[in-house]
């Protein structure tokens, strides 16, 4: 915890003196209107006791703002995936301070980040807005990023409170998740966030939890929301709902839920201060959430002016090194940096390399203020380099977007755009307007309007065969030249914004063939969809897909131009139609023809540089004929320089996996998200989560949890010694030597081996992350590192008792560069409670099952 946290813990108390002044002046029915939001991203001001609307964003991967500021774009990070990937307390710093300047540029005091639920799954929705398989990495990062937010006076938001693993049913289903894993493994990032941090506020999950003692919706699980959160950690923050996810006024009000999102409505604003009244809920209850949400505005500076955000370096350099940083080398051949001043020709190929995914899709979404693309970056690096971009294929399953900016204009006028008229039940037209940059949404229509007409006419430019879909959202007609191509009655509500399906939607239409160039009347009838406190609106995306070549044929378009370059880049990956909040993905591969994209161009040109742009793991079943391969995540809106920036050896790719990435999915511990008949999740593998579960089974995956071979080599010392402190924490201290010829960071790894056998009844992993160190060294250097690991890692969720117990014995600390990868080891004896630690032993690297050869070609 940074000096300036413990400062604000240490007066929280002084705080909560100066609330109660305020507390005494507020009627029951101002207390009550408190606990509901104004809006979709506001609270309610209070001006009698000088209180401003809070206003809360969107995170995580930057901060969206409010929808206030017409036209606000926001800085862009990397996903937090990526942001693991760093292994860097210092960068996870520094993005803490990015969200808390950003909140303060667009008016906002709470930020709904960071995300710390668990990669339990690779095929999870938001696998890419979590940190890592592990609880330790995650901790560690989140820490540092709620510490830095909260130091300069934004409120941080961790989230999803608790077992919120996967997207599909996840408004339905309850996670039964067994105790110790619970709370070794799901909990353990929010308990340390609460209690060692003292993060400002908490957003219950959509999902239910069946813990033994209670089994029910987290927005009204009062065993988790009461019992450990507020009591058993102290916790003296708010606890927020995820949007819509309350459904009941008295259980969530008792259940430990202090603020209901969105607003206006929902079950509280109506209907909790008649449960007060009639005794169903007692007013010290509300007193506590009105207590706890002033608490969160004097922190915040919600009485008054907001506290100023601290200046920062450049933003757009910070963020290029950042996603540069992130990048994890899976492989890399001799000469993995390449000089410009040898390259007089470039093949940059694949779907990503033309449309870079650079972030995740659903509620993360920020609009940035630029996107540096893979050949933009290419071409800034390689100013002397012919450039030839080509897709190889689309990987897409919608038809692309129609140009709506060249494409599109109104039939009565002619003029750019699309025409929109609101009708109300009657038929009867009530506004008509034309919309000239048409986004996919018409959003707040007039308040008796049920229906809304869009038409326009879409340019044909091309003979051909054209094809022209439209993806729509609820009850609709839609016409081609007037003829009807889909219609349906079915009204939907909240759940397409919950689902994600009003994302993406799935696309009607037909082709159209013609001999020369033409119009086409597009015309869609719409009912208005009234989606609660994600407001009312129309949704329809013009899709337009141009006569063109076959993706074989672009594919040998692709393999001819890498053949003749001087270097072949490939970016390859995921989209938005693949990653995505709202539902999980139904395997691992690659979308589209890309794997067969890969081999053919390898074929040809050996030698190319392959970059990874996807959040969460994918197959890559050519990786080991691939000299470079290069994992990018989703970068951010320096995507193009950052690969550049690594392809060229500007910066280092120093970035390792926070996750394991699978040979095949058949190797997978977890890939079916799918719950019972009774909308109950099972966690069948209890503690032995992601690389633990690996280690179990002992399979092979294609690259261990912790690899990255960065641009060197090190190699470790014999002489690794630990030491325990009188607070339990072991502190291990080793030589390691960078014996490349070129600068690197080194991420040392300290994993965790129980003594064994196991005391009765307690069941470890093989092995567990304990902690890492991350250190710069010069080529041919020796750097003394050490490594330490907190008491709280060794320690054991004990089902009997209900806590925590620390099994005294011999334990192992295996060091190295992966879980697969390990260099030495040192034996360390913990005590039972009262007496003293024996003599520290160590012990060399083996040659084990534990080392694993480097991906290196």
């Amino acid at each position: 915890m940074t000096t300036e946290s413990q400062d604000a813990l240490a007066a929280s108390n002084a705080v909560d003196e100066s609330i109660a002044p305020l507390m005494a002046t507020l009627s029951l029915e101002e207390k009550v209107r408190l606990l509901t939001g104004q809006t979709a991203w506001r609270l309610y001001a209070m001006p009698g006791i000088g209180l401003r609307s809070l206003a809360i964003s969107d995170g995580p991967v930057g901060v969206r703002g409010t929808g206030e500021i017409p036209g606000a774009t926001s800085l862009l990070m990397p996903s937090p995936s990526g942001l693991a990937a760093t292994w860097n307390i210092d960068t996870a710093r520094r993005a803490g301070i990015m969200f808390a300047t950003e909140a303060r540029r667009l008016g906002v005091d709470i930020v709904l980040a960071p995300q710390v639920n668990i990669q339990r799954t690779p095929v999870g929705g938001r696998h890419f807005e979590c940190y890592s398989e592990d609880p330790h990495l995650t901790t560690q990062i989140a820490a540092a990023v709620v510490s830095a937010m909260q130091d300069a006076g934004v409120a941080a938001c961790v989230k999803h409170y608790v077992a919120n693993d996967s997207e599909n049913y996840r408004t339905e289903y309850t996670s039964r998740v067994p105790e110790q894993a619970l709370r070794e493994i799901y909990m353990a990032p929010f308990e340390h966030l609460v209690t060692d941090v003292g993060v400002w506020s908490v957003m219950a999950a959509y999902n239910g939890a069946d813990v033994g003692d209670q089994a029910a919706p987290m927005t009204e699980h009062g065993h988790l929301n009461n019992d450990v959160l507020k009591g058993e950690w102290g916790f003296d923050g708010v606890v927020l709902s995820d949007w819509m996810a309350t459904n009941t006024t008295v259980e969530s009000a008792n259940g430990g839920l202090d603020l209901v999102m969105p607003g206006p409505g929902g079950p509280w604003e109506g209907k909790l201060l008649e449960a007060v009244r009639r005794g169903h809920v007692n007013e010290s209850v509300i007193d506590d959430k009105v207590t706890r949400i002033l608490l969160l505005a004097k922190r915040a500076g919600g009485f008054g002016e907001p506290i100023p955000a601290p200046s920062r370096p450049d933003d757009a350099e910070f963020l290029r090194q950042f996603a540069a940083e992130a990048t994890v080398v899976l492989r890399r051949g001799d000469e993995y940096v390449v000089d410009p001043a040898n390259v007089k020709s470039i093949a940059l190929i694949g779907p990503n390399a033309v449309n870079a995914y650079v972030l995740g899709g659903g509620s993360s979404t920020v609009h940035p203020h630029y996107v540096v693309s893979p050949k933009s970056g290419l071409t800034e690096a390689f100013p002397g380099a012919d450039i030839t971009l080509l897709r190889g294929g689309s990987a897409l399953v919608h038809t692309p977007p129609a140009d709506l900016t060249q494409d599109v204009t109104v039939p009565a006028t002619g003029e750019p755009g699309i025409a929109v008229t609101e009708l109300n039940a009657a038929g009867e037209i009530i506004k008509s307007l034309v919309n000239p940059a048409w986004s996919g949404w018409h959003n707040d229509p007039s308040e008796d309007c049920t229906d809304v007409t869009l038409e326009t006419d879409l340019a044909l430019r091309e003979a051909g065969e054209h094809r022209i879909d439209i993806g729509v959202v609820g009850a609709h007609r839609i016409f081609i030249d007037d003829n009807l191509v889909s219609e349906s009655d079915v009204e939907v509500d909240a759940s397409v914004i919950l689902d994600s399906s009003a994302n993406s939607p799935l696309g009607v239409g037909l082709a159209v063939s013609t001999d020369s160039p033409r119009s086409v009347r597009l015309r869609v009838e719409l009912k208005t969809v009234d989606a609660g406190g994600y407001g009312r609106w129309v949704r329809a995306d013009f899709r337009h897909a141009r006569p063109g070549p076959s993706i074989e044929d672009e594919i040998r378009e692709a393999v001819e131009a890498a053949r003749t370059s001087d270097l072949t880049v490939l970016v390859v990956g995921t989209n938005s139609e693949v990653e995505s909040e709202g539902w999980d993905r139904v395997n691992l591969a690659l979308p589209g023809r890309q794997d067969e994209l890969v081999r053919r161009v390898l074929e040809v040109a050996p030698d190319a540089v392959v970059v990874v742009n996807a959040g969460a793991p994918v197959l890559l079943p050519w990786l080991d004929k691939a000299k470079t391969v290069l994992w990018a995540w989703f970068p951010g809106q320096e995507c193009g320089n950052a690969i550049a920036d690594v392809i060229t050896g500007r910066t280092e790719a120093a970035g390792r996996l926070p996750w394991t990435l699978p040979l095949s999915e058949s190797d997978v511990p977890i890939m079916d998200t799918a719950p019972d008949a009774d909308m109950v999740l099972h966690y069948p593998e209890g503690i032995h989560v992601g690389y633990r579960e690996w280690e179990r089974t002992e399979k092979a995956p294609a690259a261990p949890f912790g690899h990255g071979l960065g641009w060197t080599d090190f190699e470790y010392g014999t002489d690794a010694s630990a030491a325990v402190s009188d607070d339990g924490m072991v502190a291990v201290t080793l030589h390691v030597t960078n014996t490349g010829i070129r600068a690197g960071a080194e991420v040392v790894q300290a994993y965790v081996e129980a003594p064994s056998p196991s005391p009765a009844g307690i069941e470890r992993p093989i092995r567990w992350l304990g902690g890492f160190t991350r250190v710069t060294i010069d080529a041919g250097d020796m750097a003394t590192v050490c490594v330490r690991l907190p008491r709280r890692v060794f320690e054991v969720w004990d089902i009997s008792s209900h806590s925590w117990v620390l099994p005294s014995g011999d334990y192992t600390i295996a060091l190295g560069r992966s879980v697969r990868d390990l260099r030495t080891r040192a034996l360390i004896s913990l005590p039972s409670p009262g007496s003293t630690a024996s003599a520290v032993r160590t012990k060399p690297r083996e040659a084990s099952a534990l080392t694993q050869t480097d991906h290196s070609g």
